[in-house]
């Protein structure tokens, strides 16, 4: 099976990307949320509207993801088509990213922080427009300003959008990026009492180190997978031709 496919196991790996990067989302994304609700004029705020506002807010942002993979797939496509060999280097990024995407979970390492530089400039000129939007009473409107929260530099999202880059299949990429968008919801959604429970099991060195070996193991497959189709290419370029 192609590591690179959409079957279960790459869509349940995304997921669990999202899950386990709860901490990551609670600390950058947690305050926004406890903003956008707090921004609803307090007549505004039954139950069933502010439901609403956050499912609107979350299904914008987790478009948005979707819509970045698929552009960064096509873009992989692109480069596929242009340049020999191209695939098999962004197969070993995807796998390269994986496995630092492992390390910050874990609490390893957390030099996949400083990718989220890469986006800061694109960042500093959306921004803006999100704040038109404030303050939210529509989900229209929620969505809208989810849509435009999604493109929030993060390192975990642009280790998926790596990931994407070697899917090269839009459609694929975007699926895949939804998974990953849903994995995050819990750590989002949580308020209360239930954030911190969250939070504690998302942060619990047991479960963290888990993930972490999970996601290693899954960027091993992908990388024993490549050596293995590669190994065959070469067995097949050296075979003789018989006419």
């Amino acid at each position: 099976m192609d590591p690179a496919d959409l079957s279960l196991p790459p869509l349940a790996a995304a997921f669990i990307f999202g899950l386990l990067g709860g901490a990551h989302c609670i600390g950058m994304c947690g305050g926004i949320m406890s903003a956008l609700t707090f921004a609803v004029p307090p007549s505004m705020r039954q139950p069933g509207r502010l439901a609403g506002l956050l499912l609107g807010y979350n299904l914008g942002r987790i478009t948005s993801y979707m819509i970045a993979g698929a552009l960064v797939a096509l873009l992989g496509s692109v480069l596929n088509h242009a340049l020999d060999g191209i695939a098999l280097a962004l197969r070993i990024l995807a796998a390269v990213m994986l496995v630092l995407m492992a390390l910050y979970i874990a609490n390893w390492w957390k030099g996949l922080v400083h990718v989220e530089a890469l986006g800061r400039a694109l960042w500093r000129r959306v921004e803006p427009f999100g704040r038109r939007l404030m303050p939210v009473v529509k989900v229209p409107q929620a969505f809208a300003l989810g849509s435009i929260w999604g493109w929030m530099p993060c390192g975990l999202i642009y280790s998926m959008l790596a990931w994407s880059l070697a899917v090269a299949e839009p459609l694929r990429a975007a699926t895949m990026m939804g998974a990953f968008g849903l994995g995050t919801l819990p750590a989002v959604l949580a308020t209360g009492v239930a954030a911190r429970r969250v939070s504690l099991w998302i942060r619990h060195p047991a479960t963290r180190t888990m993930a972490a070996l999970l996601i290693i193991s899954f960027a091993a497959w992908q990388l024993w997978h490549l050596q293995s189709m590669t190994g065959m290419d070469d067995m097949a370029s050296m075979t003789p031709s018989h006419h």
